[in-house]
């Protein structure tokens, strides 16, 4: 009967979050909006409001383990394909605009987020959130601080910013602080009541010999054993998953979540030298794509909006600004001061500003472990859909990027 069950929540879910994802995308939006939009259909914000509790009939307790297993695999593999497709060679002929953009648009928001914490403890204290703690300051940090890359990604091409100045200053600015923030959020969960069986110095060293042997051995043997055609296992795309899946197991165990693991594997898998290999991207991206809807109904089936009133509607409003003028501000200051036009520093700014996905995985993570309530986790993922939402309009706003941000024929050829 569960599996019955699972069965068709899985059905109900792919099918409301591909609707909304289409209508998402016919009013500007990016696909994640629908989906975000989705979960929140499904939980406790609105099915559950209507007669007979619609929520628990449709998502009863004895699927959430199975659904929530299904949503960590998606996550993971979402989070292979954002590793395996970091290209941090694109900070390459930029000079220095990119490095001081993604340490100031990460710096700010991340310094004005703890700043916020420390003063203003008995706002959280009246929402339920009583910690004190490094890792629960260090996490409303990071909160802050995030930029969702994949999503800016996707908004920079159905924009026609592919290749244009901005567009392509934005994407690798969103790489390095993806990479920052994964860092300081895994450095908040150690030591963490939900952390796992061993002390923060063990955790840090078993973590930290972890990705040294996955980066320095484990990366260079990858690559010898696909490039060998008469391998047995020569078709990459089982070994991505099969990595992925294990790498997260490891991390786990260790005492971070799976959604590390997940990351490592895929600046693992990457090639030194070239592109990502075209089957394990789109084999995983389409794997990820279809089970992702079930993460964002996991996340709506921890929200309910009707609780964000009096204190926490406070709250709300207080994170949104620390989390787009800590974004916005630098962002444009640093574009102008290393000579991009207005035009084009307004479209940077606004495009490290999307949060989405990474930001709601980020906040997910904190929340399995215990580091913030599900009052709390209610208010900064509305903070996180309204920073998303804003892109579009802010874009549509700012108006076309200038011809003269767009590289030519021969300047692409010479940066290839």
């Amino acid at each position: 009967m569960i599996a019955t069950d699972v069965i068709g929540d899985i059905a109900l879910v792919i099918v409301i979050a591909a609707l909304l994802a289409a209508l998402a995308r016919r009013v500007g939006q990016p696909a994640v909006i629908g989906q975000i939009l989705a979960g929140l259909l499904l939980g406790p914000s609105l099915f559950g409001r209507l007669p007979g509790h619609l929520t628990s009939h449709l998502f009863p307790h004895a699927v959430l383990p199975s659904l929530t297993a299904l949503a960590q695999v998606a996550v993971v593999i979402f989070m292979f394909a954002v590793g395996y497709e970091l290209d941090l060679r694109a900070l390459r002929g930029h000079g220095r605009v990119v490095p001081l953009l993604a340490s100031s648009a990460l710096a700010l928001p991340m310094g004005l987020g703890i700043a916020f914490v420390l003063l203003f403890r008995s706002g959280f204290a009246s929402i339920g959130e009583p910690h004190e703690g490094h890792s629960f300051v260090l996490f409303m940090g990071v909160a802050m601080s995030v930029t969702a890359m994949p999503v800016l990604a996707a908004i920079v091409r159905e924009h026609g910013l592919a290749g244009t100045t901005a567009g392509v200053t934005a994407t690798a600015a969103a790489g390095i602080m993806d990479v920052l923030a994964w860092l300081v959020l895994a450095a908040a969960l150690i030591g963490t009541r939900h952390s796992g069986r061993f002390s923060w110095p063990v955790t840090l060293l078993l973590i930290s010999c972890f990705a040294a042997v996955m980066l320095l051995a484990a990366r260079p043997a990858l690559a010898w054993w696909t490039g060998r055609s008469e391998s047995v296992l020569s078709n990459p795309v089982p070994i991505a998953f099969a990595l992925a899946m294990g790498s997260a197991w490891v991390t786990a165990s260790l005492g971070l979540q799976p959604v590390f693991g997940g990351f490592l594997a895929g600046l693992t898998m990457r090639p030194r030298n070239g592109s990502p290999d075209a089957d394990v991207l789109r084999s995983m991206d389409q794997a990820g794509s279809l089970l992702l809807p079930l993460f964002f109904v996991v996340t709506g089936l921890s929200l309910n909006v009707g609780t964000v009133h009096g204190d926490a509607l406070v709250i709300l409003a207080l994170v949104f600004l620390i989390a787009a003028v800590g974004k916005l501000v630098p962002a444009y200051a640093v574009s102008r001061t290393c000579g991009l036009e207005p035009r084009q520093s307004a479209t940077v700014a606004a495009l490290v500003n999307t949060r989405g996905l990474t930001e709601l995985i980020a906040l997910n993570v904190a929340l399995v472990d215990g580091l913030i309530n599900q009052r709390l986790f209610t208010v900064l993922v509305l903070m996180a859909l309204i920073t998303t939402l804003m892109t579009g309009p802010l874009l549509s706003w700012i108006g076309p990027v200038p011809a003269a941000s767009r590289p030519t024929a021969a300047e692409r050829l010479t940066n290839t």
